[in-house]
């Protein structure tokens, strides 16, 4: 009898087959999936979906409402969107409330170059509410295009009445804690701003300033003798200080010498010079000058010693202060302008100088008042040259030279920002508590011991900030911004003893009309009779003020965060700077208001640079911008580049990095691709076996994805994606592309249908498929709902209302087939593969089904091997393969095994047209002369191929 046509046998296979693409095409796929879900309402379905299970609360860090995204705000929100839907997995529900910070100086400085600097307040204040809207519009638009689920119909703002009232009563319950109070004190001043800034808003940069030693001649010699057992002076004597800020000269009131360092009184022929012992011969140096030490003291003695100005009529006195340091180049004597430093300002406040004596020449322009002789309406930068001129002329000029060194910067502006007394309204750090006595910082200090830190290292950091920060100087002078609504009495300057409650009173119209409502507002609307006494505050709140009460008015009340008074979000999670600017004004915002800090746990990421480590710019060409990923390769893959990425460092992007991170979005993809092909006419409804009658590497792959599902789901909860990314990769390229997928092809392409071999088969690729589907969703939400889809079997509606995939199961403990082996089967293949390899660049073999192998193994490999019979030919890919004594491999290949050598030679047996093995038997049937006994047997009218093992 003839044999058929062997292109009819081809009928007789199970191709893979599947709806689901190859290439992702992201860019043009992705959108539609929005729109799919912004039709269901995914968020909504989600929060339905989870009601009623424990919460998981992430509160959003509010961006800025200015300008586009960019590639780290892309990461930020990411790395937000990983954990909710991480935690949705897990079970909790996981609500995910988006915000913004919308007042502030960058807005009112857009405003003010579009429209002009003269508007009105209350027109400047609408533009700044419109300009923010749209900018709010704009960024939402590409977050939602990233893929990250949220509330987007009902974000919180900063600049929505509702919050902007909920402000002023955080700040009202911080007025009741007794840790808000006016002074006067340096604080950080930007000219540019006209306004002081946070700690968090000053940035260091290279600064060009002159050096400058500067002598004050002595006023009062007799003592200056007697503090140095001298019985009197012969020669005028003068103290030199050194400083790199000649404009504060004018404002100099006082000298600080530390107590405990010896001083030196040198003669260098005209006069005398006071300077630290240790810096005498450096100074002489740099003076150009020769001198004799002919007397010293220790600083203590020298105190209220008073030195005449270089140039004004005034007197300084010799105040002790422990802050002077003994650094070369310095002179170990500080001059001190209390209204510029504040240090300065600590040291006069604590020798008796009354804020009212405190001489502050400089105004919110950086121009010098009017009044001040010599240097009066000059921009202070430019006056520096004429003061180091005006020393040098009247002698007191001992060095002038320039240097660069660091130097405070506004961030918005980039330009020198000074340090300048004024009055406004602090949090006080060491005021105690009205409620329990405790200070502001002592409860964060002791909130900071309860946090978790995420990497850990950010505790200690955090810890030193607060330890060691000033007061806090909440008030700016703006017209965008939240209203510090006070009354301060006309005469005593004291707040109005009902201020709390004027304050709700205040709150209330707020909420109703925004912040307008105060600026607008007459006194005696709330004061009647009293309004003539008092002076209204027109004060803005600082804007770290602003995000740093959001735990007020967002985690509580009837917000979707609402939560019970004192509320504790889960999470907060920013970038690094954050310690210094968002955690911080939360934290010390929360402990005031509710004794402890609103989160529970604190994690940061670092921030973007190309692939030389640079920081991003657009003068440079490196910038990264995510618009164009997702339009060029789609979020997908920008999400798996932040999960591929460790976020604990610096995150290194560029167009190169982006590739690679496809390439491997292309392996996790064409591995699913191969699971849905494979699962082509499976029905789980009545297809899927139970685990008993799975064949044993079956059970074992089902085993290897419980496992690493446990590994997944737990380095999710520890926030390590990079830890799930190379798990998931390395999955899909060891456990199942190089070993298992490759070893089922030949029993799910060549046995019956519906088998059990196959459906075996098809069985561990669902349950692998359905975990793994799942272990992506977080990261590759747009690929897993796509694989969701093409699943069989009745689907959810979507990925993202599951939780983690519970059909997987161990294997049974009693099993001979344990895990131990199967690890070292895959070792054993891989020293195989490696084997065939060579052979086949020798030209010694085609392919690995036209080879045939002899394994010379230890006694042990061998009844391991042995186990699997015939079938182990399967599980090596080649068309035979004897086992032989280890010993009897002399001439045969070595591998990594001390326990393997490999001989590898091509097959002379006939090629089964069907199943392509080279078996013995091929030619020898009489209907079917092409095929080897096995494919007939699994032919459609045939008995069917029984298998037990692979």
């Amino acid at each position: 009898m003839t044999d058929k046509n062997t292109d009819q046998y081809k009928a007789t296979l199970n191709l893979p087959e599947t709806t689901f693409p190859m290439r992702g095409n992201l860019p043009t796929r992705e959108p539609e999936r929005l729109k799919q879900w912004q039709a269901m309402d995914i968020y909504t379905r989600m929060r339905e979906e989870a009601k009623g299970r424990p919460t998981f609360v992430l509160h959003d860090g509010p961006p800025y409402a200015n300008g586009d995204i960019h590639i780290g705000h892309a990461v930020n929100k990411i790395i937000k969107d990983f954990i909710v839907k991480s935690r949705t997995l897990d079970g909790y529900d996981a609500p995910y409330v988006p915000g913004w910070d919308c007042h502030g100086l960058p807005i009112e400085h857009k405003v003010e170059v579009t429209h002009g600097k003269n508007l009105p307040a209350d027109k400047a204040r609408e533009l700044c509410r419109d300009y923010a809207g749209e900018q709010i519009q704009g960024q939402m638009q590409d977050f939602i295009r990233l893929g990250v689920i949220g509330d987007w119909k009902k974000p919180y703002r900063t600049m929505d009445y509702q919050n902007e009232a909920g402000e002023i009563r955080a700040l009202a319950e911080m007025v009741k804690g007794g840790f808000v109070f006016k002074g006067l004190k340096p604080v950080n001043w930007c000219f540019d701003c006209r306004s002081a800034l946070a700690e968090a808003e000053v940035e260091y940069a290279d600064k060009k300033s002159d050096a400058i030693d500067v002598a004050f001649t002595c006023n009062d010699t007799a003592e200056l003798a007697k503090a140095f057992d001298l019985a009197e002076l012969s020669k005028p004597a003068a103290v030199v200080i050194w400083t790199t800020t000649p404009w504060t000269i004018p404002a100099n009131q006082a000298l600080n010498v530390h107590p405990e360092f010896v001083y030196a009184l040198v003669d260098t022929g005209e006069k005398l010079l006071l300077l630290a012992e240790t810096l005498v011969e450096s100074s002489l140096e740099r003076y150009k000058l020769k001198g004799k030490v002919i007397a010293t003291t220790t600083g203590d003695k020298l105190e209220n010693i008073r030195f005449k100005h270089p140039f004004y009529d005034r007197l300084a006195p010799v105040y002790l202060a422990d802050y002077v340091e003994a650094e070369i180049g310095s002179t170990g004597i500080v001059h001190s302008a209390p209204a510029y430093g504040l240090d300065d300002f600590i040291s006069c406040r604590e020798h008796g100088m009354e804020f009212d004596d405190i001489i502050s020449p400089v105004q919110s322009n950086g121009v010098y008042s009017d009044d001040l002789g010599f240097f009066g309406g000059q921009m202070i930068w430019k006056a520096n040259p004429q003061i180091v001129a005006k020393l040098a002329e009247v002698g007191a000029l001992m060095n002038h030279q320039e240097i660069t060194h660091s130097y405070m910067h506004c961030w918005r502006h980039k330009s020198p920002v000074i340090y300048r007394a004024t009055a406004q309204w602090f949090v006080g750090m060491d005021l105690p508590s009205k409620t329990d006595s405790k200070t502001l910082r002592e409860k964060a200090l002791a909130g900071i011991e309860q946090t978790q830190f995420v990497p850990a290292w950010g505790q200690a950091r955090l810890h030193s900030m607060i330890a060691n920060r000033p007061d806090w100087c909440i008030s700016r002078q703006r017209n965008w911004g939240v209203p510090i609504p006070f009354f301060l009495h006309k005469a005593t300057g004291e707040l109005h003893p009902r201020t709390t409650e004027l304050m709700e009173e205040v709150a209330v119209k707020v909420a109703e009309k925004g912040i307008n409502a105060w600026f607008q507002m007459d006194a005696s609307e709330l004061l009647g009779e009293e309004a003539a006494d008092y002076e209204k505050v027109t004060d803005t709140l600082d804007v770290w003020f602003d995000s740093g009460t959001t735990h007020w008015h967002v985690l509580r009340g009837s917000h979707p965060h609402g939560h019970e008074e004192g509320p504790k979000a889960d999470l907060y999670l920013e970038g690094s700077d954050q310690h210094r600017g968002w955690f911080h004004s939360s934290l010390l915002t929360g402990c005031a208001i509710d004794g402890h800090p609103p989160y529970r746990a604190l994690l940061t990421h670092g921030f973007t640079v190309d692939a030389k480590g640079r920081k991003m710019s657009k003068s440079m060409g490196n910038v990264v911008a995510p618009q164009s990923v997702m339009d060029k390769m789609g979020a997908d893959i920008l999400r798996l580049w932040v999960a591929s990425t460790d976020y604990s460092g610096e995150m290194a992007v560029s167009d190169e990095i982006l590739k690679r991170t496809a390439d491997s979005y292309r392996r996790i993809r064409n591995t699913s691709r191969f699971l849905l092909s494979n699962l082509n006419g499976f029905d789980p409804a009545k297809d899927l076996l139970p685990a008993d009658e799975l064949l044993a590497l079956d059970r074992w792959a089902v085993d290897a994805a419980l496992q690493l599902q446990e590994r997944i789901t737990q380095a999710f909860t520890d926030y390590r994606f990079l830890d799930v990314y190379q798990q998931v990769h390395h999955f899909c390229v060891r456990e199942l592309g190089g070993f298992y997928l490759d070893i089922i092809k030949d029993r799910q392409y060549t046995m019956q249908q519906d088998s059990r071999g196959r459906r075996s088969c098809q069985t561990a690729l669902f349950h692998i498929a359905e975990a793994l589907t799942r272990w992506i969703t977080p990261i590759l939400s747009f690929t897993a709902e796509e694989i969701n889809e093409a699943l069989p079997g009745k689907r959810p509606d979507s990925v993202l209302l599951t939780t983690w995939y519970e059909g997987l199961y161990a294997l049974p403990a009693e099993s001979d087939l344990s895990r131990d082996y199967w690890n070292r089967l895959i070792e054993v293949k891989d020293a195989v593969n490696k084997c065939l390899e060579d052979a086949r660049n020798e030209k010694l073999v085609k392919g690995s089904l036209s080879a045939e192998a002899t394994l010379y193994v230890s006694d042990e490999l061998k009844a391991d091997l042995e186990r699997l019979g015939d079938e182990l030919r399967f599980v090596l890919l080649t068309s035979e393969v004897t086992l032989k004594p280890l010993a009897e491999g002399v001439d045969a290949r070595t591998t990594d095994l001390a326990s393997l050598k490999v001989a590898v030679y091509a097959s002379e047996k006939t090629k089964c047209a069907r199943c392509w093995h080279h078996r013995e038997d091929v030619g020898t049937h009489t209907e079917h002369p092409s095929l080897c006994g096995r494919c007939i047997t699994n032919l459609p009218e045939g008995e069917g191929e029984s298998r037990s093992y692979a």
